[in-house]
């Protein structure tokens, strides 16, 4: 309120003053008298400041209007005056908007749409990272993928964008299966930028698919570096890596090489259960049959699984049935009761012809989870002991419609694989496939046309008889009764 009343104080004692001014000018005597061109003026006081001033706005204008005349000269002359400013800031105002238009539209998925406003804003702005950039995307979304990869390519020259340039013309090298390009390509992106995690995961998929192992490991430290990994998986994954290099220097004969790769890679991911079956035989190849055994021991106790039982059985190839009973007792010591060491003590006791001990090592498995191993095995059995030729041929029967059993399946597509790889074959996923049952099971069909091979076809002697195994395949399929056997023995 006091400043309010300054105000209102302050404006009170100008208008005092030039009103007194004022009045002091009008009682003054005298004038100012000017003589020009034949006339004559007499000014008073008051009217002398009045000309004073008006003479002071019109030199004023006078000097506006000449910067005007200047400005424009300068504007034909190609040079930056305020004109020149004022149609730059229209020109950018055009280009802005047409740039916000295209990022709409592109992020709404109308491509074409989005390429002519890019165009627009690439003709206004002198924005080149910006304009160029939607173009490209713009023209990609489209489907203008020459006119996206010449800009992707004009984009190379600048340090700014260059990370980007080459990132879009990997995208465009996956999209186009060019996969060797799109490797090289995503070498150079890691350069630019080594801790971009998409970025390494692209190269590691790509270096795993070309089987490039010792790439791909170098790959995977770079992402435990960036911290875009868990140490503990890091380790999984490098194990199954490793493995795969040994088995690359294996099928090239470097058997020493082999062995040291595979055991390397058991060392790292003990439970890896392919990694300790190839660590086993290098270790039996090399004479260290107590080495191999503590190894498949130590997987064993992860997790039962017929790699490793087959592993195990050809440390001592050349041992009686029994004698190879009597030996696997170690190893099926642990997990006893386990699935996996129940069928694999019935299997090495029907390869010993110890039909009741076979019996009672399958005990309930037919019942509580009948597969099609397990429902084979029970066959053989019934005809070691002297059961009808009916009684088999239903065991088989069931074993025909019955599930499969665990299987290297794909965690990520479900698909099942013959054998344990890196890389599922059906979705391409890096470290997916575990053991486990799939989740569609064979059943029988609609008609019943499974059993009737069993129907028409003529009794066979024991060794000749077929049965079903669970495998790898997911169709059923009729094999020998010896394979089961041999599988644990």
């Amino acid at each position: 309120m006091i400043w309010s009343l300054a105000k209102v104080l302050l404006f009170i004692l100008i208008v005092a003053t030039l009103t007194l001014g004022a009045g002091i000018l009008l009682d003054t005597g005298g004038g100012i008298r000017i003589a020009a061109a034949g006339y004559e003026f007499t000014l008073g006081p008051l009217q002398a400041l009045i000309v004073f001033l008006a003479m002071v706005v019109l030199v004023w204008l006078l000097l506006k209007l000449a910067g005007l005349v200047v400005a424009v000269f300068r504007f034909l002359n190609g040079d930056e005056t305020a004109i020149s400013r004022y149609f730059d800031r229209n020109r950018e105002r055009k280009g802005f908007q047409a740039l916000s238009e295209g990022l709409l539209a592109l992020a709404a998925g109308e491509g074409r749409l989005a390429l002519n406003r890019a165009i627009k804003a690439e003709k206004y702005l002198a924005e080149p990272h910006l304009t160029t950039l939607l173009v490209a995307q713009a023209a990609e979304a489209a489907g203008d993928t020459r006119r996206a990869t010449e800009a992707y390519k004009e984009l190379l020259s600048s340090d700014t964008t260059r990370f980007v340039a080459i990132r879009g013309l990997l995208r465009q090298k996956l999209a186009e299966g060019d996969s060797e390009t799109a490797q090289k390509l995503a070498v150079k992106a890691l350069e630019l930028k080594p801790r971009h995690e998409e970025t390494q995961d692209i190269l590691l998929k790509l270096q795993a698919e070309s089987r490039d192992w010792k790439g791909a490991r170098a790959t995977l430290g770079a992402k435990l570096k960036a911290g875009a990994l868990p140490r503990d998986v890091y380790r999984r994954r490098d194990a199954v890596l490793a493995l795969q290099q040994a088995q690359g220097v294996l099928d090239e004969g470097a058997t020493v090489e082999a062995r040291e790769a595979a055991i390397e890679a058991n060392r790292q991911s003990p439970d890896l259960i392919p990694a300790a079956a190839m660590a086993a035989r290098a270790m039996a190849e090399k004479g260290d049959r107590k080495g191999a055994m503590r190894v498949l021991k130590k997987a064993w106790d992860a997790k039962p699984h017929p790699d490793l039982a087959a592993a195990f059985a050809d440390i001592e190839p050349a041992e009686s049935p029994t004698q190879r009973l009597k030996r696997f007792q170690t190893l099926t010591a642990n997990h006893p009761a386990h699935e996996e060491t129940r069928l694999l003590m019935a299997e090495l006791n029907i390869a010993a012809e110890d039909f009741p001990a076979a019996r009672r090592a399958l005990a309930d498995i037919v019942e509580k989870h009948p597969t099609q191993r397990a429902l084979a095995i029970m066959a053989a059995i019934e005809r070691g002991e002297g059961a009808d030729e009916a009684v088999v041929r239903g065991w088989l029967a069931k074993a025909l419609t019955a599930p499969r059993g665990p299987q290297w399946c794909c965690d990520k597509c479900q698909a099942v694989h013959a054998k344990w790889d890196p890389i599922c074959d059906n979705c391409g996923g890096f470290d997916t496939l575990s053991w486990r049952e799939p989740p569609e099971r064979t059943g029988p069909s609609a008609t019943g046309a499974e059993v009737l091979p069993l129907i028409v076809s003529p009794p066979k002697s024991a060794d000749q008889t077929p049965a079903p195994q669970s495998g790898a395949s997911p169709e059923p399929e009729v094999i020998d009764l010896e394979a089961i056997v041999r599988r644990g023995g």
